[in-house]
């Protein structure tokens, strides 16, 4: 089989499209969200709660699995799949953001990357092909190009130098290339630069890319300028690939970019919030630490069909927050990771019946209004 299949069931000019993309380990129904596990697992998860919950593919990210298990260890398992006991599509991510946040411990040139590890200090070299490498060791559905992604402040000389190098950076991931079972996707940046962004996008499509990212974005610019990035660049992007929006992750800005042709999303917030105490849902989000929860009966959502929302209140879970329970981890997160995941099933439901400015419109009154009361 090819690396990847694409196919549109439905899409409007540079507005929302439903597909279905065919990757070696199974199908995956776009728009998706797709949670993230960086190093091998999604934090407090199973691999049958992630299934339960209705995500159909999840991320790894190269630069923590490189160091830690190490590639040895993932090649003994036969691979990431194997190793986490997860037989569905997994994304790695190239490890370019992570190395590149290392900003005292990296030391960047043509060749690639010389950097130190967060975990002991070690020296490092990332490639092109070296990430390509281990992402291929890895055995993942879909592998990231190494790119680098400036931060949102850097000038417009210094922008433009980074995304020439990324550039010739993803043409030598093309070429070192060995495996046919794995899609690759380039990645568009050029910071809030329109014309720099256009140049990127135009020069990545041309490449043979199965997929294309929007990166760069969620890295402190504000949330006008992303969403005019975003319109921006989709415009720019060929229709017959995916498109995935890199790390942005709020309900709002998914549906936002939905809208917009955006086909694939990942985001630690529905996990890291959940550990923190924050719940989603379409009535905006719960605070569980909150006193009004103490005695309050009621699921965290009553329109949520997941595990934690059928058999457990909110008082309950204020309580195990509040004891430090290891167990408030594995139902927060659970009932986040599967809030997320609908929601863009809900979405694409609606995009396939033709009711989705309908759906979108209501979500975001619904969301508006009920973070409206929280915060009063």
């Amino acid at each position: 089989m090819t690396a990847l299949q694409f196919v549109l069931e439905t899409s409007t000019p540079n507005g929302p499209r439903a597909g279905i993309m065919k990757l070696t380990h199974g199908e995956v129904l776009t728009p998706v969200f797709m949670p993230v596990g960086t190093a091998g697992t999604v934090k407090a998860l199973t691999p049958r709660d992630l299934r339960r919950a209705g995500a159909q593919i999840c991320l790894g990210n190269t630069y923590h699995l490189y160091l830690r298990p190490t590639t040895d260890v993932i090649h003994l398992h036969g691979g990431l799949h194997n190793m986490m006991g997860w037989g569905h599509p997994i994304l790695t991510d190239s490890g370019g953001y992570q190395v590149f946040s290392l900003e005292s411990l990296r030391k960047i040139t043509e060749e690639g990357v010389q950097f130190r590890s967060h975990i002991d200090g070690s020296s490092h070299m990332f490639t092109a092909e070296s990430v390509m490498g281990i992402q291929e060791t890895i055995g993942s559905d879909i592998a990231m190009v190494f790119d680098e992604c400036p931060d949102a402040k850097a000038d417009r000389a210094y922008v433009e130098r980074s995304m020439e190098r990324t550039t010739r950076w993803a043409q030598r991931c093309i070429n070192s290339r060995t495996r046919s079972d794995q899609a690759v996707f380039g990645i568009v940046q050029g910071a809030l630069f329109e014309d720099l962004r256009a140049q990127h996008a135009r020069a990545l499509s041309a490449m043979e890319f199965e997929g294309l990212a929007i990166g760069g974005l969620s890295v402190g610019e504000s949330t006008e300028e992303m969403y005019a990035m975003v319109r921006f660049v989709t415009q720019h992007l060929p229709r017959d690939r995916p498109r995935y929006l890199m790390g942005v992750g709020k309900p709002e800005d998914m549906l936002w970019a939905v809208a917009h042709g955006v086909d694939m999303f990942d985001c630690v917030l529905p996990t890291r919030n959940a550990r923190n105490g924050m719940l989603f849902t379409d009535d905006g989000e719960l605070t569980i630490k909150q006193a009004q929860y103490r005695m309050d009966l009621a699921p965290v959502s009553r329109e949520c069909s997941c595990y934690t929302c059928s058999h457990f209140t909110r008082a309950y879970l204020r309580h195990l927050y509040m004891a430090k329970e290891i167990l408030y981890s594995h139902l927060a997160t659970l009932h986040n990771v599967h809030y997320y995941v609908n929601l863009l099933k809900r979405t694409r439901a609606a995009i396939v019946s033709g009711g989705f400015q309908e759906f979108v419109e209501e979500i975001l009154v619904r969301r508006a209004a009920g973070n409206n009361r929280k915060s009063c």
